[in-house]
């Protein structure tokens, strides 16, 4: 069965990243290395981000051939899917972020500044960014793409999207430890919880669109709503969006239908 390659891709994804990851928490925890090389861990060019998506891709041409890998690779264009989901996946972590900022802000936080109100075409500028080297193409041919569907052979949809969101979770620790990462920002368990709730949603996503662009897609304006509606200044405002994330993983658990639905019995 496929899914007897999940721990293959684990591995190779775990070992890829965090060997380019853990030298770059080394530096900043004061440890130093030749300048050249210590220039390039810094740099967005470091690739180890794209651990899931390079392991993806390598075991589906290592199992599947070149045949396999297109189709694969296809997926990752697929655009044919009912056009009420671009709605959800361009706006609905904007507007959960915005949400969670404004109440956060009725709340007591201060209004934190809005970098893009003055010059909006930093949007889509910052959209491309966040797509090809913030996450979405990095990982989602793996998270999405080739992790969770084997997973879904062995357990229902929603217990799927746990593991894969705690094995996700799990995978950014290095990047606690990274000096000006998102991650360095915010507590390992808000960030756990969030992720964890992203996961289902992501999951609901990808199993009603069959479309690994269009969990990109998702990704990469869950990202860009931090830049939008920087919540994570706050302190009201991020626990409203631990709240508002969770409460839009149980909606999407209550009424996504057989995408997620399964029995707890």
């Amino acid at each position: 069965m496929r899914s007897e390659r999940l721990s293959e891709f684990f591995i190779l994804t775990f070992l890829f990243s965090w060997i380019l990851w853990i030298p770059v928490a080394m530096i900043s925890a004061g440890f130093t290395f030749p300048e050249p090389i210590q220039s390039f861990l810094r740099s967005p060019y470091n690739p180890a981000a794209f651990g899931p998506t390079l392991a993806a891709i390598i075991l589906t041409y290592r199992y599947g051939g070149r045949d396999e890998l297109v189709a694969f690779l296809r997926r990752g264009i697929k655009r044919d899917f009912p056009r009420i989901w671009w709605a959800i996946i361009l706006l609905l972590f904007p507007v959960i972020t915005a949400l969670a900022l404004y109440l956060g802000v009725l709340w007591g936080d201060p209004q934190p500044f809005l970098y893009w109100n003055s010059n909006p075409l930093l949007v889509p500028i910052v959209f491309l960014y966040i797509f090809f080297l913030g996450g979405p193409l990095q990982e989602e041919f793996g998270w999405r793409g080739y992790a969770l569907p084997r997973l879904q052979e062995r357990y229902a949809p929603i217990y799927a999207a746990i593991m894969v969101g705690i094995i996700w979770g799990l995978w950014h620790i290095p990047l606690f430890f990274i000096q000006g990462s998102i991650q360095s920002q915010v507590p390992f368990w808000s960030f756990m919880i969030l992720i964890i709730s992203a996961s289902v949603i992501y999951t609901w996503v990808y199993n009603s669109t069959g479309s690994i662009l269009a969990a990109m897609i998702i990704h990469t304006t869950g990202n860009l709503s931090y830049f939008l509606f920087p919540v994570q200044s706050t302190i009201a405002g991020g626990v409203f969006l631990m709240i508002l994330n969770v409460s839009a993983a149980l909606g999407v658990l209550l009424f996504a239908g057989s995408e997620l639905k399964t029995d707890f019995s």
